[in-house]
């Protein structure tokens, strides 16, 4: 029996303080510790008006702009690049805790039919001696083409080869030209004095840093934050842990049995009101990317349609919330045009009717006029009124 109930309105607010996302997004800026804070920034090639990893990370201060993000990975190595849920931007403090997580991806992409029945031991040589012989390579580098019907997602030979390195942790992104990867030898990437830990002490490093950014979790909530544990791996650190039970009361008011950090007590007491100001999150934030999660906290149904086909689609391919307060009010399609100056609002839905007021369009102008100067945009344009 839980030892702890969170009401549905302090389990809102601790989900949007533990993200980053209760305070206004104002203040000095702190790119790395941003980045610790959230434990990873997931990375995306889409740019509708700026990247996801960009979006994210302006969401939680609007002083950041997508050129600080580089100097990080290229020059400081202070983060890295590898696979969570997706591929995402880690802190490098997080490295250690990552060693078995090479190793899992090795085996899950070498039994893959994606990777598996194309890998050419000899091409993994090659590619292996010209990344050390000739420093960071991108794809551009090689000229293997693909075989068989040029199907979505068919990558050629050499492609296959440097991900799988990649995923095994034996290449490593050394920096991007444009969202271009180059990959370079992990060794001259990577830290070589790092502390190492047994796998019970990896397992149990990312599950207390999974809960201490989420707050409070399911065990599977707590899995889902990394994806890099087994669902055994997960249930033995909490019975080594004991993390603190609770019972958390959903937007309908259903009770949900959970896990808690062991500060939670102290994190309620110091919760503030999440701010008012209306801020449009990416598609792929952090806070949001469990939409089971995210529907029974805050009763929001969100879907990323980016890959239904258009006829089927509800909404739209990219489609941005909106979060106001500790609710999600509406949602918005919108378009950066860099060549000419122009972020574009399309459409504009509130979740009912009542949220449909001048007020709320003036906070969302002024929301545009900023999002607008993280892409570099002069000016914002309505194509919609209010649905």
């Amino acid at each position: 029996m839980a030892h702890l109930r969170i009401d549905n309105p302090t389990a809102r607010a601790l989900w949007l303080t533990s993200h980053g996302l209760a305070q206004t997004p104002t203040g000095p800026l702190d790119v790395l510790k941003m980045i610790e804070h959230l434990g990873f920034v997931q990375l995306d090639t889409i740019q509708v008006v700026s990247r996801a990893h960009h979006h994210i990370l302006w969401s939680r201060n609007q002083n950041y702009r997508e050129p600080m993000l580089d100097p990080m990975l290229r020059h400081k190595r202070q983060v890295f690049e590898h696979y969570t849920h997706d591929a995402s931007v880690l802190p490098m403090s997080f490295l250690p805790m990552w060693q078995r997580q090479f190793r899992r991806k090795k085996a899950e992409v070498g039994r893959s039919n994606w990777f598996g029945k194309h890998l050419d031991p000899d091409l993994i040589a090659e590619v292996t001696r010209r990344v050390r012989e000739e420093g960071p390579l991108s794809t551009q580098a090689f000229d293997t083409k693909v075989k068989g019907d040029k199907a979505m997602w068919a990558r050629p030979p050499h492609k296959m080869v440097l991900d799988y390195l990649w995923y095994a942790g034996e290449l490593a992104t050394s920096h991007r030209e444009g969202f271009t990867k180059f990959y370079d030898l992990a060794e001259r990437v990577f830290p070589q004095d790092l502390p190492e830990l047994s796998d019970e002490a990896q397992i149990d490093g990312l599950c207390t840093a999974a809960l201490e950014r989420i707050g409070f979790g399911t065990l599977p909530e707590i899995r889902k934050f990394w994806e890099a544990c087994e669902v055994a791996e997960v249930k033995a650190w909490a019975e080594r842990a004991q993390p603190i039970e609770v019972e958390v009361q959903g937007a309908d008011g259903s009770w949900t049995q959970a896990l808690a950090c062991p500060d939670i007590e102290a994190r309620i007491n110091a919760l503030k009101t999440p701010t008012t100001r209306l801020r449009i999150l990416n598609p792929f934030d952090p806070a949001i990317r469990d939409r089971p999660r995210i529907a029974r906290l805050f009763g929001f149904d969100y879907t990323v349609e980016m890959f239904v086909p258009a006829a089927k689609r509800k909404w739209g391919y990219y489609v941005y919330p909106l979060l106001e307060g500790n609710r999600f009010v509406g949602r918005i399609e919108a378009k950066g045009d860099r060549k000419t100056g122009v972020l574009t609002l399309s459409r504009y839905w509130t979740e009912n009717q009542r949220l449909n007021t001048p007020k709320r369009e003036a906070k969302l102008e002024a929301e545009l006029q900023r999002f607008a100067k993280l892409a570099g945009l002069e000016r914002v344009e309505w194509a919609t009124e209010a649905v």
